[in-house]
């Protein structure tokens, strides 16, 4: 390995790309200013899913680095070594490389070299570096790495284990902090081997933002994320990236995405989930997915009779509050997910008498069911529109709502109880649905919520009895878009009520969401919000009212 510099000439063609002129260090070894340039990902969405931190090192430079006279490499494993190569790196505007095996002699690390036109390697606690180039080395401290690259190094909290990712996404090219790990490491004596060359920095990546999984593997990837001047959200381990507020604002914001972690190149239709969360669109209560993050409670009926439920027994505005005045003795009880009060509005109702179309089924118009769903968006209240279809079908009764199910904060239920057959009328028997039809329900709304770049909609399935829902277990619940709950409607004694709810959970399939009710004349009695937390286990994610 060559321990002096050689000059680098700078071409024209890649001033021409527009590298500023801001110095990442100002180094002080021999030779003329090398340059860095930054290169804007290609694709929309780029995902860096290499599951050994070498190759997601190398994965994450090419993606966002078209050149680099100077290149941080640190021996891979070495924890003290990577955090402050990390701060390295940021602070000069370079990619962070990684040496799996310790001795400079990894092909992928040395093309990746060759193909940034690297001229002088920093190597952070190492004294070699893949590649025959010059190297610096420099032990794992910050006053040799300050003296070898000329930066300003601000003092920094020691970094716990399982921190680093945040750490290093926290950090500022401007004004770089020295990171250590909490326990030690690095080491305690020695001087760098000389200087690095002046480092003229690229073009800042504004509008690229990358999500970071967490995963420790691309933790230097984040590094060079921050030295090219993307922002980096980390996800602690979530992959969807409609899972949470600060996400779906860091994603709203961005041109292009790169999602660093093993994890995203598991996580099915990342694509389309890039896409719903840059609309920036949000739940009430924030982020694009239901659960777990939200618990709602629920006011149940038919706007204009109380005779329905009690969502009826007011105006608009009344019932606003009185969905709040509910759901708020539910904040202190739950303290893992944000409480949501909701509406449950019964769209369609059934009728013991034909109806327009002999379905016995009266369809409410939509003209007096949207001045209900647009007060409870403005008021951070979901809704979700309840169908109780007698003989027609519940996709085609689904399809009337369509206007409203566009909406961010609209979902569906379907009531079993009240689908008849061909010759049947309610009250006589109670209805019920096969799951071949509640799966068409299934896509036909995950296809609009897709279509339409919306937030996850909640489809609840209304059960007191298993053959409300013949074949339930073959549910479909493979479609991201939707969060599928079977919803307990049992009323009387609690001891009954609770025998439904386990009968209910015993069916399955895994994965379903759920959904308990309170009713204020039918149960004996009906149990209070911390009755309802203490005793309904497992905890359901909606609790209704009626």
């Amino acid at each position: 390995m060559r321990r002096r510099a050689a000059p680098l000439a700078v071409s024209a063609l890649l001033l021409a790309a527009g590298c500023t002129s801001s110095s990442g260090g100002d180094g002080g070894g021999e030779g003329d200013p090398v340059t860095a340039a930054t290169a804007t990902p290609g694709e929309r969405l780029t995902v860096v899913a290499d599951t050994e931190p070498a190759a997601a090192a190398v994965s994450a430079s090419r993606a966002l680095f078209e050149e680099s006279g100077v290149v941080v490499v640190a021996p891979d494993g070495d924890r003290a070594a990577t955090l402050l190569g990390a701060s390295a790196a940021v602070g000069l505007g370079v990619p962070l490389l990684l040496d799996p095996d310790g001795e400079g002699s990894d092909d992928a690390v040395t093309e990746e070299l060759d193909r940034l036109g690297a001229t002088t390697v920093l190597a952070v606690g190492a004294d070699t570096a893949p590649g025959d180039l010059d190297v610096v080395s420099v032990p794992a401290t910050a006053e040799a790495v300050s003296a070898a690259t000329g930066l300003d190094l601000a003092e920094a909290d020691p970094v716990p284990e399982g921190g680093e990712a945040a750490a290093v996404a926290g950090l500022e090219p401007d004004a770089p902090a020295a990171l250590r790990p909490e326990d030690g490491g690095g080491q305690d004596e020695g001087e760098a081997s000389g200087e690095l060359p002046e480092v003229t920095r690229g073009e800042p990546l504004e509008g690229t933002v990358v999500l970071a999984d967490g995963d420790p593997a691309a933790l230097a990837g984040v590094a060079t994320a921050r030295a090219a001047g993307a922002a980096v959200q980390v996800t602690e381990g979530q992959t969807d990236p409609r899972g949470s507020a600060d996400v779906v604002d860091a994603v709203a914001g961005a041109d292009t995405v790169v999602a660093l972690g093993a994890g995203f190149g598991a996580e099915e239709g990342l694509d389309w989930k890039v896409e719903t969360a840059a609309t920036g669109t949000q739940l009430p209560g924030g982020g694009q997915v239901l659960f777990p993050q939200h618990f709602m409670v629920a006011l149940y009926g038919h706007p204009g009779t109380g005779a329905l439920g009690v969502l009826g027994e007011q105006d608009v505005d009344g019932a606003v509050q009185r969905a709040r005045d509910i759901a708020a003795p539910y904040e202190p009880l739950v303290q893992d997910a944000t409480v949501i009060p909701a509406f449950e509005i019964i769209a369609t109702v059934a009728s013991e008498f034909p109806t327009e179309g002999n379905d016995y089924s009266y369809e409410a118009p939509i003209d007096q069911l949207r001045p209900w769903v647009e007060a409870a968006g403005a008021a951070g209240i979901y809704v979700v529109l309840d169908l109780q279809p007698g003989r027609t079908d519940f996709v085609t009764q689904a399809e009337l709502y369509r206007p409203l199910l566009e909406l961010p904060h609209v979902g569906l239920a379907l009531d079993p109880e009240w689908r008849l057959g061909p010759n049947e009328v309610h009250l006589t028997q109670i209805g019920s649905v096969d799951v071949a039809e509640v799966n068409r329900v299934v896509t036909w709304l995950a296809d609009l919520t897709r279509e339409n770049r919306l937030p996850q909609k909640l489809l609840v399935l209304h059960q007191f009895r298993v053959d409300m829902i013949p074949g339930r277990e073959q549910v479909d619940l493979s479609r991201d878009e939707v969060s599928v709950m079977v919803h307990a409607d049992g009323q009387g004694p609690q001891p009954s009520k609770q025998d439904t709810w386990r009968v209910l959970h015993g069916i399955g399939p895994e994965g379903l969401t759920w959904g308990w009710k309170n009713f204020y004349d039918e149960d004996s009695p009906m149990l209070t919000p911390e009755e309802t937390i203490a005793q309904v286990s497992p905890r359901p994610e909606l609790v209704t009212y009626q």
